[in-house]
């Protein structure tokens, strides 16, 4: 049975549309073409820009360098640590994403919280290629450089630092300059699409987790979205593995790619439409379902949401920085 529309819906549809079309808008005018201000095109956003002064500047705000991809934001903590973590954590939820679907066959991918569970385990896949690139690079740097690289850590919070490219140009020794140069894009490329996934799913898990502690497990739990041993893990593990590796990166958090989270609900929104406009019967969440007259007021509700739930991890990334610069000021790297 097809989708009835009723009129009430197409207030849904604008509501979708108009954050659809806005986080568009930001994420244009944030992130831009990655033109710079000399109208040269870099392929990447995370690779810094020479000038014609023999100097390279830092990216702008928003955008990190590739070594904040890989490295701690623990002065001293090696590299392999952070690859450690993003293994075991990528292996330990796939397994669990594999129970869940080995449980319920793939029809499960229906729900939000499966979308959400496996944009996590692509972050710490992306995360532990990073790391892995990281951990080459750390080891191809002399001792003798590491007074460079701790000032360069030091300094790589600022958005307008300068460097002079002779302190820089002995840290990674590469066989030639073109092998060097491709490195440096798939690293920016990986890097670009790990930042993005980082803060994308930040957001989704504090609303995935919310909605199911709070909403759905108390009011509407059934067979599929009730408490049990497997959905508590799911909703656990995703906050608890990203929290811990927030406490150990030097990944900015900045405000615009609050789009990218709302694109993403916006486009699971819209499968869910089109599945149900292909035949698809029932709805996976009742709060999504459009045949009732609430849910103009349930689509505003959500949407809504998703400020607080992306603001909660803003702010405990605001609390790590300040209780952590606070109480150990030689050892933690500010990072903004």
């Amino acid at each position: 049975m097809a989708m009835v529309v009723y009129w009430y819906d197409f207030i849904c549809f604008g509501i979708v549309a108009a954050a659809f079309c806005g986080s568009l808008w930001v994420i244009w005018n944030k992130e831009g073409s990655g033109k710079y201000e000399d109208r040269t095109m870099y392929e990447s956003l995370l690779v810094a820009r020479p000038d014609c002064e023999g100097y390279v500047g830092t990216t702008r705000l928003g955008h990190v360098s590739s070594s904040q991809l890989w490295s701690s934001c623990w002065r001293g903590v090696h590299p392999v640590w952070l690859l450690l973590l993003r293994v075991v954590s990528f292996f330990v939820m796939a397994g669990f994403l594999a129970w869940d679907v080995l449980k319920w066959d793939a029809t499960i991918f229906v729900y939000y919280t499966e979308w959400t569970f496996s944009l996590v385990i692509v972050y710490f896949a992306l995360g532990s290629c990073m790391s892995a690139y990281g951990c080459w690079v750390y080891s191809m740097k002399p001792p003798s450089e590491n007074g460079v690289t701790e000032d360069l850590e030091e300094s790589r919070s600022s958005t307008a630092v300068i460097f002079r490219a002779k302190e820089i140009r002995g840290t990674i020794k590469l066989q030639s300059h073109y092998d060097q140069e491709a490195i440096q894009r798939r690293a920016g490329l990986l890097g670009y699409l790990m930042q993005i996934a980082y803060q994308t799913c930040a957001g989704a898990v504090i609303l995935t987790d919310i909605v199911f502690w709070c909403v759905i497990v108390p009011f509407l739990s059934n067979a599929h979205l009730g408490l049990n041993m497997l959905m508590g893990c799911m909703h656990t593990m995703n906050a608890f593995f990203l929290l811990l590796d927030t406490s150990l990166n030097s990944l900015p958090f900045p405000w615009f790619r609050l789009s990218y989270f709302v694109l993403w609900s916006c486009i699971y929104v819209i499968f869910q439409w089109v599945i149900h406009a292909c035949g698809f019967s029932w709805w996976p969440y009742p709060f999504l379902e459009l045949s009732t007259q609430w849910a103009p007021l349930w689509y505003f509700c959500l949407a809504v949401l998703h400020i607080p739930c992306y603001g909660l991890f803003a702010l405990i990334m605001k609390a790590k920085i300040s209780i952590f610069s606070r109480f150990f000021p030689h050892e933690f790297i500010r990072v903004h």
